[in-house]
C-alpha cells in the first residue's frame, strides 16, 4: 500500500464513481479500477459497494478513507513545511482555547512559535467553551480546541486527547486525609465545592453523575472564572472539579493536590477543529500541526499529567463523507 494507491481510493470516493475519479485523476478507467482492486485485496475487505449509480463505502472502506484523508493531508503539510524558508510563512491565527486548555498550552505554543515562526502573528481568544463554539460556527476561529466532535459541523474535526477530570483541593488541605489518592462521589458530595454554572458542560457532567448515583450536588459558589475558582478554592480551602490542566492556572501546579474519582470514570475528550482545507491559510494549517506538536510535547514529558493523546488519524470526527 502506498500514498498514491490511498490518493486514489480516496478520489473515487470523493467522486462517486471511477469514471469521474479517473478523469480527476487523468488516468484511465481500467487501471484506477485495478489500483482499488488491488488495494481491497491488501485490507483483505471489501472497500466499496459498487452499482449501476456509482460507488458508496462500506463500512471497512469508510474507516480507510478517514484514515487516507488524514495521512494525505499530514504528508501535504510535512512537505510544504519542508520545502519553505520558516521566515516566509506569515498570516495572523486566531486560536480558540477554554481557559484551561489555555493555561498549559498558551505560552509554550506561543514560544514555539514565535521560535519556528516568527512571521506569524497567533490570536489566541481565551473563553468558555459555548462562547468559543459559537465563534467556530460563525467563522470567527482559525483553530480551536472544542470538547465536542459536533461544536462546529463547518469545520474539520480531529480526536486530539482525552483529559482525567479530577477533585482539586490545595496542596496542604485538611478537607481530605492526606495519605487518600482517590476519592468517592459520595465524598466529594460533603465538600465545600465550587464549580462552573448549571450551563456549564463539565457542571453538566457532574449533575448527571450526581444525580445517577442519587446524591445531592450543592456547590457552595459558581464562578465561571477559571482563575476565580482556583484563587476561591486557594484562599478559602475550597475543593473543585476540573481536568489536571486547571492547576497551572495560578502558575504554581504544585500548590494543588489531585484525587481521582475511584467510583466512575470521569475524562473530557478534545478535539483540535480547523477551516477546511481550501479556507484555511498556510499560516493556520501550521498553527494546527504545531499545537498538536506542543501539545505531545507537554504530555509527553509530564508537564501536563491526567492526559491520554488520541490518535488523529482514528476518527474524522463528523464521520461525513464529503459530496
Amino acid at each position: 500500500m502506498d500514498t498514491r494507491q490511498l490518493k486514489y481510493f480516496v478520489q473515487v470516493i470523493e467522486s462517486g464513481s471511477f469514471s469521474k475519479a479517473s478523469r480527476q485523476l487523468f488516468i484511465a478507467q481500467p487501471a484506477l479500477s485495478a489500483r482499488v482492486a488491488r488495494l481491497e485485496e491488501e485490507v483483505g475487505k471489501p472497500l466499496l459497494l459498487r452499482s449501476v449509480r456509482g460507488v458508496v463505502p462500506t463500512e471497512n472502506g469508510l474507516a480507510l478513507y478517514q484514515h487516507a484523508k488524514f495521512i494525505l493531508r499530514q504528508l501535504d503539510e510535512a512537505i510544504f513545511v519542508a520545502r519553505r524558508e520558516l521566515a516566509d510563512v506569515r498570516g495572523r491565527v486566531t486560536l480558540g482555547l477554554a481557559p484551561s486548555t489555555a493555561c498549559v498550552v498558551g505560552l509554550p505554543l506561543l514560544t514555539h512559535l514565535a521560535a519556528m515562526h516568527p512571521g506569524i502573528l497567533l490570536n489566541i481568544i481565551g473563553a468558555l467553551p459555548g462562547h468559543l463554539e459559537e465563534m467556530a460556527r460563525t467563522g470567527q476561529l482559525d483553530v480551536a480546541v472544542l470538547f465536542s466532535p459536533t461544536a462546529a459541523s463547518e469545520m474539520t474535526c480531529e480526536p486530539l486527547l482525552e483529559e482525567d477530570l479530577v477533585l482539586v483541593l490545595p496542596a496542604g488541605s485538611d478537607l481530605v486525609p492526606p495519605d487518600k489518592r482517590s476519592i468517592t462521589l459520595a465524598e466529594i458530595a460533603a465538600l465545600p465545592l465550587v464549580l462552573s454554572s448549571p450551563t456549564h458542560g463539565l457542571r453538566r457532567r457532574l449533575v448527571l453523575e450526581f444525580e445517577r448515583a442519587k446524591l445531592n450536588l450543592q456547590p457552595v459558589a459558581e464562578i465561571d472564572s477559571l482563575l476565580l475558582v482556583m484563587r476561591y478554592c486557594l484562599a478559602g480551602n475550597r475543593a473543585t472539579v476540573q481536568p489536571m490542566a486547571a492547576t497551572h492556572a495560578l502558575d504554581a501546579p504544585e500548590r494543588w493536590r489531585c484525587l481521582q474519582i475511584s467510583d466512575i470514570s470521569m475524562t473530557r475528550s478534545n478535539y483540535l477543529f480547523a477551516l477546511p482545507p481550501h479556507q484555511l491559510s498556510t499560516a493556520a494549517s501550521i498553527v494546527r500541526m504545531e499545537l498538536r506538536r506542543v501539545v505531545t510535547g507537554l504530555v509527553a514529558s509530564g508537564t501536563w499529567p491526567g492526559v491520554q493523546m488520541l490518535s488523529a488519524a482514528a476518527n474524522e470526527c463528523s464521520g461525513a463523507v464529503p459530496a
